[in-house]
Parts: C-alpha cells; sequence; structure tokens
C-alpha cells in the first residue's frame, strides 16, 4: 500500500508541475508585455500594410487604365489612322498602325472600330471585320466621351481606355479601345506591393524584439518582482506603516508630502478624512526642518520639536538615489512617552539598586555575625544585631513620623541602603517633613527629582577633597508645610566651577566622564518647570553645591481625598 501511495503521489507531482510551469508562464509579467506590445504593433502594421498596399493597387490600376486611355487618345490622332476610315480596305492601313503601338506601348491589345463596333485592328487578324465584345462603346461612339472601363473582351477581362475617332469635320467615324489585361495588372500590383508586405514582416519582428527588450527592462526596473507580489509589497508596507507606533511622514524632492501614516495623523491632529498628499510640508508643519535635509542633505537625529501640543523626538534622513536627494523622510516619537518609560526604567532600576545594596550590607553582617558566633563571641553578636536593628528601627520610625507618601519613603530609604554602600553618609534633616501623601502624578515627579539630586550628591561628594578629613557627606531636606513644596540637597564635593553654572541644567551637558551624561539635572530642571516651580544652584553650608527645588502643591493630595 505505501509502495503505490508514493507511486501516486510522485505521479501527481509529475503532472502538476507543467501546469504549475503554465500557470506561472501565464502570469510572467515579461510574458505579458511583450505580447501585449507586439500583438497591438503588430495589428497595427498589418492594418496600415493592408491599407497601403489596398491604395497602392487602387493607384496601380488607376494608372493602368490613365496609361490605356493616354494610348487611346494618342492613336484616335493620328492623320493616317483617321484618313483609312474613308478607304475602301481601312483595315489594311489600321491594322500595321495598331499593331506597331500596341508592341511600343505594351498593351494587349489596341483595336479601332468603326461606328458599328467592326474591327479595323485585332492582335488576331483573323478577327477583323468582327463586332467588338464588351457592349461598353456606346459613350465613345453615340456620346463622344473618352473614359476608362473595366470589361471582359474576345481575350478576356481587361481594364480599357476608349475614346472615339473624329474626322476633319469633328464627325465621329469610329473608336480606339486600348486594353490591358486584369491579370497583368493584378501581376504588376502584386509585384509592387510585395515589397511592403515584406517590410510589414520585417517590422512586425523589429517589434517582438523591442517588446521583448522593453519587458526584459521593466522587470529590471521592478526588481524581477512579478505585479501581484508588488500589489502584495505595496498592501504589506502600508500595514506595517499604519500599525508601527512612531509617526512617519515622507516628501518629495519639491517639499510636497507624499506619505503620512496614521500615528502622524495623529500628532498633527488631522481627521482620516483630510487629504494632505502632495500639500507643501510647511503647511502642516511650518517649524518642519526637512526642508533643511532636502538642501544639505544631511542626516538628523534625536533633534526636538513640538508638533500642535506635542513634544516629539525626531530623526530626519534624505532619501538618495544616484547621488540626487529625491526626497526626505522624518520618523517622530511622543516625549512624554519617552519621558515616562525613562522614568518607569529609572524606579525599577532604583529598586533593583536598593534590593542590591541591602542585599549587599545585610550579606556583609551575616559574615560578621557569623564569624562572632563561630568565636563564641555570642554577646558581641547580640550587641552588633541589637545595633543594626536599632539603626534600621530609627531609620523607619523617622520616615513614617514624617513622611506620610510611603512611595517616596521607599525611595528615601534605599537612597539611603544605597549611600551606606557607597560609603556616603547621607543625612535627612530632622525637620524634614512630608505630611500629605502625594499624587500619583506627584510621587514619579518627586521619586525622579529625588533620586537624581541624591545620586550626583553621592557622586560629587565622593570626588570632593574633604572626605580626606570628614569623609563624603549629603545632606536632605524637604518640607511640604508652605505654600510650595521645597527640597534641599548638598554635599561636600568639589561644588560647581563657575563657567558651568549656566550649563548645567542643559540636556547633554555634563561634567562626568562617559556616554549618556548630562540627562538627571536637565530632567530636574524640566520636570520643576512642568510643575511651576524652578530648581535653583548655591553654595552648601558643607562647602560643595546645594540643589533646591520648589515644586506646586498641586502634586499632594486635597485634604480630602488623603482623609478618604
Amino acid at each position: 500500500m505505501s509502495s503505490r501511495r508514493a507511486d501516486a503521489i510522485a505521479e501527481a507531482r509529475r503532472l502538476r508541475r507543467p501546469r504549475a510551469r503554465r500557470h506561472r508562464l501565464i502570469r510572467s509579467f515579461r510574458l505579458q508585455v511583450m505580447l501585449l506590445v507586439g500583438v497591438l504593433l503588430a495589428a497595427m502594421l498589418l492594418a496600415q500594410g493592408a491599407y497601403l498596399n489596398h491604395r497602392q493597387a487602387e493607384i496601380i490600376g488607376d494608372q493602368m487604365g490613365e496609361r490605356a486611355l493616354a494610348v487611346a487618345l494618342s492613336v484616335a490622332t493620328i492623320p493616317e489612322l483617321i484618313e483609312a476610315f474613308s478607304h475602301d480596305d481601312p483595315a489594311a492601313t489600321i491594322q500595321p498602325i495598331a499593331e506597331r503601338i500596341r508592341r511600343e506601348t505594351g498593351a494587349r491589345y489596341v483595336v479601332v472600330g468603326n461606328t458599328e463596333g467592326l474591327r479595323y485592328s485585332h492582335p488576331l487578324p483573323e478577327r477583323l471585320g468582327l463586332p467588338m465584345v464588351g457592349g461598353d462603346n456606346d459613350r465613345a461612339l453615340l456620346h463622344g466621351e473618352s473614359y476608362v472601363s473595366e470589361a471582359t473582351g474576345s481575350l478576356g477581362e481587361a481594364v480599357r481606355g476608349k475614346t472615339p475617332v473624329r474626322d476633319a469635320e469633328g464627325n465621329i467615324v469610329g473608336i480606339v479601345s486600348v486594353g490591358f489585361m486584369l491579370d497583368r495588372v493584378a501581376m504588376d500590383v502584386g509585384r509592387h506591393t510585395s515589397l511592403g508586405w515584406w517590410l510589414v514582416g520585417a517590422m512586425i519582428l523589429l517589434g517582438f524584439a523591442g517588446a521583448y527588450a522593453l519587458s526584459r527592462h521593466l522587470k529590471q526596473v521592478i526588481l524581477g518582482l512579478e505585479p501581484h507580489e508588488i500589489a502584495r509589497l505595496a498592501m504589506e508596507k502600508e500595514a506595517i506603516l499604519q500599525s508601527i507606533h512612531e509617526g512617519i511622514l515622507a516628501v518629495n524632492g519639491e517639499g510636497q508630502i507624499t506619505l503620512v501614516n496614521q500615528q502622524a495623523r495623529r500628532f498633527l491632529g488631522l481627521p482620516p478624512e483630510c487629504e494632505v498628499l502632495g500639500r507643501p510640508i510647511q503647511e502642516l508643519v511650518p517649524n518642519s526642518r526637512l526642508l533643511e535635509v532636502l538642501e544639505r542633505g544631511e542626516q538628523q537625529f534625536d533633534q526636538q520639536m513640538w508638533l500642535g501640543d506635542h513634544p516629539v523626538v525626531v530623526n530626519r534622513v534624505p532619501v538618495i538615489h544616484a547621488d540626487e536627494i529625491e526626497g526626505a523622510v522624518a520618523t517622530f516619537r511622543s516625549r512624554r512617552e519617552i519621558v515616562e518609560l525613562s522614568n518607569a526604567l529609572t524606579a525599577a532600576s532604583r529598586d533593583v539598586d536598593m534590593l542590591r545594596a541591602q542585599a549587599h550590607e545585610f550579606s556583609n553582617k551575616l559574615y560578621t555575625i557569623s564569624g562572632l558566633l563561630q568565636l563564641e563571641r555570642i554577646e558581641d553578636a547580640l550587641a552588633l544585631i541589637h545595633q543594626e536593628s536599632e539603626r534600621a528601627q530609627a531609620q523607619m520610625s523617622f520616615l513614617m513620623g514624617h513622611v506620610a507618601d510611603p512611595v517616596i519613603s521607599g525611595t528615601l530609604l534605599g537612597k539611603l541602603t544605597r549611600a551606606r554602600e557607597l560609603g556616603v553618609s547621607l543625612e535627612i534633616d530632622d525637620q524634614s517633613s512630608l505630611a500629605t501623601p502625594l499624587t500619583p502624578d506627584g510621587q514619579e515627579v518627586l521619586m525622579t527629582v529625588i533620586g537624581n539630586l541624591l545620586d550626583n550628591a553621592c557622586h560629587a561628594a565622593l570626588q570632593g577633597e574633604r572626605r580626606r578629613n570628614e569623609g563624603p557627606r549629603v545632606r536632605l531636606f524637604f518640607t511640604d508645610l508652605g505654600e510650595q513644596l521645597l527640597l534641599e540637597v548638598e554635599d561636600n564635593g568639589p561644588g560647581v566651577a563657575a563657567e558651568h553654572l549656566e550649563a548645567i541644567f542643559r540636556e547633554g551637558f555634563s561634567t562626568k566622564p562617559g556616554k549618556h551624561r548630562g540627562i538627571g539635572l536637565a530632567l530636574v530642571a524640566r520636570l520643576s518647570r512642568e510643575h511651576g516651580g524652578e530648581v535653583t544652584l548655591e553654595e552648601s553650608e558643607l562647602g560643595g553645591a546645594c540643589f533646591t527645588v520648589v515644586l506646586d502643591r498641586s502634586l499632594c493630595r486635597s485634604p480630602a481625598s488623603a482623609e478618604h
């Protein structure tokens, strides 16, 4: 059973491969373009060739008729021929003249007859004296017209030029008929038009070759993709652009908008039905610097700007093709979201640092206690335990009695532990007080401000020369007893140089070595401004720097909500 099944599967695959190849061939973009262009060109050339050859055949036929008529008119004016009509035997004179002219002009026949249609000349002498055949002599004999006609005579179907013969007084005395056989005309037409058909065939072949070259070039231009693949990529690109969280805005070389996704519309405050494609970028974003990117071709990363009421961080890059700037693309994301994420990461990092510091400190204490117990110094071990417990209890008691917000209490406790681990004496002023719990926004702001200021102060205290005598010290004071929240953080470090006073709160500026610096104080300054306060720098009583932060009391809960 398995063998038969394998054979059946192999046979089905063998039969399916040609179908798949035929399906791919039918859907091939190159084949479609080549057939479309080639067939259209062939149809146009065939139609044009047929028309031109038909017209050429008509012209050649008309020319043969005109030639027959011209020969007939020439014969009808020969004096000897006209005079022969008055002789007793006109054929004796007319037959030699007509035959000579027939041979010279290449006509099939030159027939001269009298008014009764009896022949005086004919290529076949035995037919002299017999009536002319065709029935088309009346116009010449009765009405005196000269004309071209097609009729079947004694020698076959021919195109004939006919004209009357007139005597000296103008009377019609006979008729001249000069004929060219239609099969001879057809041969002449075929000979003259065959070259045209050969040219048409050559142009069709050349057209198919050009269609093949064009289809190959187009295939290269579209990177070897088929139309359905391009359509799928376009749909996937649109779905990706609309689903990503960053705003994307693209312009062409003239500064006109060519792409804007839904997130960008949200930042710009544009309704979904608002059509913006093709509009100048300055109409939507007056402070956009995409035009600078178009002019200079320089990339710009992590630039800050405002889009309406949204502070955003923007990246701008030029679109370059063949060393020519063809457009530019800007991507932007909300700075508020970045700040919120940074705050969350800072809080998580702070918690991790606190736990690590506590684990390190208690590990050292446990090793010490273990050593004392191994030395049977039980009373010393108990004293150390009581000392550590009293110190922790004192810190906890102070924080519980002076700080009503548990989040800030946890932050301060972590910073105390971290400072001890670093070897810095962190003192909290006994007059410090935070009697009212904070709002969630107030907790985030105060954690960020306290955390950054204490970290900077500990780092500065470790760098100060005074620590050789008294050790690194940091002092913290905070209160909410007035109309505002007030925080002071001072250290005994080297302080801030005079030339750095104006730049110390600028983002990216730092006196510390290494990358990714200059964020903490800039963040403190921005949060202070956003919450109705400010941050100032002055010399500390400890000899280093003293940072004072004032914040609006709206960060505290109202009494009613606090009681609730």
